[in-house]
């Protein structure tokens, strides 16, 4: 069963210009995985392709209306049990972890549906009635939804079976179990000299024993300068797939606005 990783949003042809091109295209045409991108306002209550109105209460900006968003994914949900995801402000942050269950989820249900979010916020009874996985990508705000989806895509479809050329590639980057949650090492490649800075001797030695060693140390030594809450026993996010408050705001400002 080749999965489907399906997309809701107001701007469909922002979204379909990147999932058909480098490695996300390439694992489509290689029938590695299938995408959909479905148009929230096909779903408008309106002729004229409304999706939003005034929040009740009062307040700048508009929300989101709850029947487009809960019709369009009860249009394009073929499984009860799709993999539904929200990208929102209050979500799970998204670390290897969790990219980890997404893709293991992914290939178990064989559906995933992301919800893109857009104005100041979305009606909180379509949460309700979805009750959609909210996934984060990070402390800062963005205009909509597209761009955090398309983040998790590309985590989640670069680690399914045949995606990569080299397997190896995906399990060898920063925060794997390969490099104990930290960083990468440095890597180089030809020319062996370039504007005076040359490739470590190590690398050209062919002792391969010694190269895993000093990837090792060089990985070790980057995580400790530059991140070291990954470090092992360090009591930072390090292999954290979910936040430990989720009401906390986090992400991109697509589907609520962030809480004080």
């Amino acid at each position: 069963m080749t999965p489907e990783i399906k997309v809701l949003t107001l701007f469909p042809d922002m979204v379909r210009a990147v999932l058909e091109t480098s490695i996300l295209g390439r694992a489509a045409r290689g029938g590695q995985v299938r995408y959909a991108v479905h148009d929230i306002r096909d779903h408008a209550v309106d002729r004229h392709g409304t999706v939003d109105d005034y929040p009740y209460g009062g307040g700048p900006g508009m929300i989101m209306m709850a029947p487009p968003l809960v019709e369009a994914v009860e249009a394009c949900r073929e499984r009860d049990d799709a993999l539904l995801l929200l990208m929102s402000p209050q979500g799970e942050t998204l670390r290897e972890p969790l990219v980890a269950e997404l893709v293991e989820r992914l290939q178990e249900r064989g559906e995933m549906i992301l919800l893109c979010g857009h104005y100041k916020g979305i009606d909180q009874r379509a949460i309700d009635l979805l009750q959609p996985r909210e996934i984060s990508i990070g402390d800062y705000v963005l205009t909509g939804g597209e761009l955090p989806a398309l983040v998790v895509i590309d985590a989640v479809v670069r680690r399914l079976p045949g995606v990569l050329g080299n397997r190896d590639s995906a399990e060898q980057d920063s925060f794997t179990a390969a490099r104990e949650g930290g960083l990468e090492c440095p890597w180089y490649t030809r020319p062996p000299e370039y504007r005076g800075l040359a490739v470590p001797e190590v690398l050209l030695s062919g002792h391969h024993a010694r190269i895993e060693a000093w990837r090792r140390e060089q990985a070790r030594e980057r995580t400790r300068r530059r991140r070291p809450d990954l470090l092992p026993g360090a009591g930072g996010a390090a292999g954290d797939a979910t936040n430990a408050n989720p009401d906390r705001a986090r992400g991109p400002d697509t589907g609520k606005e962030r809480r004080p």
